[in-house]
Order: structure tokens, then C-alpha cells, then sequence
């Protein structure tokens, strides 16, 4: 018997990630408390790839921030454009249209909200897309397509940032 008020939900998809950080060698205990440690860690993922991480540089220099790391705002703005490109691949190629190539130069904007704490309050996506075939879309029909797949997408749909779509010319 299900209580009443309380939505259940069918899982359709489970996603694991596992984030690894071990404090470096020589650095002691009283280094840790004054902030004098490493913030690069690991991103694990079930697919046998492991992803370098660590705060944006220009928050955390190096040496206790890598340049060469993905840090958490990049992966968010990453993870929102590449769910919005295979939902859009998915449906153009249900729609007809032969997708050869597919770019976005990503952009997310963090500032602070009303309480002052900072978040990444919009992220823009740059798309172009070429196409090949006899099918191509008119602009009102890429555009619908771009509108479906945001709506479709399920990271847009889950963070509080807006996320825009700009159609940029390939």
C-alpha cells in the first residue's frame, strides 16, 4: 500500500561515478588545516577511464591546483552540452536529417546567488551543424529541433542554471 503524498518513481538508468582524493605525501596535519594540500583528485568512471580533477586555476593556483585538470564547472557545462548534442543527434535522425558534423564551444557564466554564494547561473551553447544528404533543415526546423532536444535533455532539466542554445553558422 503506497502512502499517500509520496511519489514513487521508476529508475530507469543508474550512473556511478567514483571521486578519489588521497592527501600527497609530506604534507602533515598542520599543512592540511591551513590549506596547504593538493586539491587534484580522480574521476573513476565504469567505463574504465579515469579523468584528472581539480579546481579552476584561477581559484586554486598551482601548485595546488592543476591546469591540466577538469574542474566540477567545466564537467557541468560539458555534461549539459553533450546531453543536448546526442538528444539532438537522436532527433534528427529521426526526423531524416543526416547530422555529419556537430560543434559547440560551451560557455558557463558562474556568479553569486542571493545569499552570496556562488553557482553557475547560465550556460550557452554555440551549436553548429552540418549536415549531408538531400534532407537538410530550414533554420525554423533546426531550430525546433534544438528546442526538443533541450526540453528532452535530462541535465538541462535537472540544474537551476538556464541553459540557451545559439545556432552558430558551421
Amino acid at each position: 500500500m503506497r502512502d499517500r503524498g509520496v511519489r514513487y518513481t521508476l529508475v530507469m538508468s543508474e550512473h556511478v561515478a567514483t571521486v578519489e582524493w588521497v592527501r600527497p605525501d609530506g604534507v602533515g596535519d598542520e599543512d592540511f588545516v591551513r590549506g596547504r594540500y593538493s586539491r587534484a583528485h580522480e574521476w573513476r568512471f565504469d567505463g574504465g577511464i579515469t579523468v584528472p580533477g581539480s579546481p579552476d586555476p584561477a581559484v586554486v593556483r598551482p601548485p595546488r591546483g592543476v591546469e591540466e585538470a577538469v574542474d566540477p564547472e567545466e564537467a557541468l557545462v560539458a555534461s549539459a552540452s553533450s546531453c543536448h548534442m546526442l538528444t539532438f543527434l537522436w532527433l534528427a535522425s529521426r526526423a531524416g536529417y543526416a547530422v555529419a558534423r556537430y560543434t559547440d564551444n560551451a560557455v558557463g557564466v558562474m556568479t553569486k546567488n542571493d545569499e552570496g554564494r556562488p553557482f553557475v547561473s547560465g550556460i550557452t551553447l554555440h551549436v553548429a551543424a552540418e549536415y549531408s544528404g538531400e534532407r537538410r533543415p530550414s533554420a525554423a526546423e533546426e531550430a525546433a529541433l534544438h528546442h526538443a532536444a533541450h526540453e528532452q535533455c535530462p541535465i538541462a532539466n535537472s540544474i537551476l542554471a538556464e541553459v540557451r542554445v545559439e545556432r552558430v553558422t558551421a
